[in-house]
């Protein structure tokens, strides 16, 4: 599910970006603080889903921002969310899909979702989504995905983790088993968290997500959704900093350069 959120209240944006991360951690959400900004990200992409519009905004409304997203989208839910009951006639009139009145909550949130004007297939498009801010976890069509080994996980965090370059068997090694050599009993274990990884998004439908060489596997960037991406793509957006919530793969400590890296740029990007 694709969502943008558009408030110009910095606090406000963050929260309400937040509350739908929780509602739906599998969404693929971008924030912005104005709606030139909106229009602009929206320009470049085939589909939005939801839109959950602000009304009172400076510069462009939430109001006439729903009518452009409408004229570029035929079947986008816009859900406004706004502190004054008076909008809700010329909202409904607009046939949008919903409409709360702030304080924005979880609930309020999960309940439009649950009821929108124009459900989402979710299994249309990316079906895959990876959420690598806290601790990992992989999702089909919003469901967790079970691997045969631990380790395999763990393999598929370090290939989303890789950004799609290819790597090879002793770069996954060392980062898997980072206090043993590649050489010996690591080999054939490797060989089968490689075959478990593939036979298991074969079976969910999502092997188009794996790119193998010659000794070699990596991940398609394009044909996943992942929260570290979305971020990666939002840099200087504002709001997009509220998608870092602080922890990287927490469960993984190869993850910690990564990290390292986010928390060093996280403040040029809130």
């Amino acid at each position: 599910m694709r969502i943008i959120a558009v408030d110009d209240e910095k606090l406000a944006l963050e929260g309400l970006m937040s509350e739908i991360a929780l509602v739906v951690p599998e969404a693929d959400i971008n924030g912005f603080r104005n709606g030139q900004d909106a229009l602009k990200y929206c320009e470049g992409q085939k589909k939005i889903d939801v839109a959950f519009l602000d009304i009172e905004m400076r510069g462009m409304s939430g109001l006439s921002l729903g009518r452009k997203l409408v004229s570029m989208y035929e079947k986008i839910n816009l859900i406004y969310t706004t502190g004054f009951s008076e909008y809700a006639v010329e909202a409904v009139d607009m046939r949008c899909s919903g409409y709360i009145l702030k304080p924005v909550t979880g609930d309020k949130i999960r309940k439009e979702l649950e009821n929108l004007r124009y459900p989402v297939d979710e299994k249309a498009g990316r079906r895959l989504f990876a959420r690598a801010f806290g601790k990992f976890e992989v999702f089909v069509d919003g469901r967790p995905v079970k691997f045969h080994y631990q380790k395999t996980k763990e393999l598929l965090a370090f290939l989303i983790d890789r950004e799609g370059i290819l790597c090879g068997n002793a770069e996954i090694a060392d980062a898997l088993w980072e206090d043993d050599s590649f050489e010996g009993s690591h080999t054939s274990y490797l060989k089968n968290i490689r075959s478990d990884l593939i036979k298991t998004l074969e079976e969910q439908g999502c092997a188009d997500c794996i790119t193998r060489g010659k000794g070699e596997i990596g991940i398609i960037k394009d044909a996943i959704d992942c929260d570290y991406y979305s971020y990666l793509e939002n840099k200087g957006v504002e709001g997009a900093g509220k998608l870092f919530n602080g922890e990287y793969m927490s469960q993984y400590s190869w993850a910690e350069y990564t990290l390292a890296a986010l928390m060093g740029g996280s403040e040029e990007w809130t």
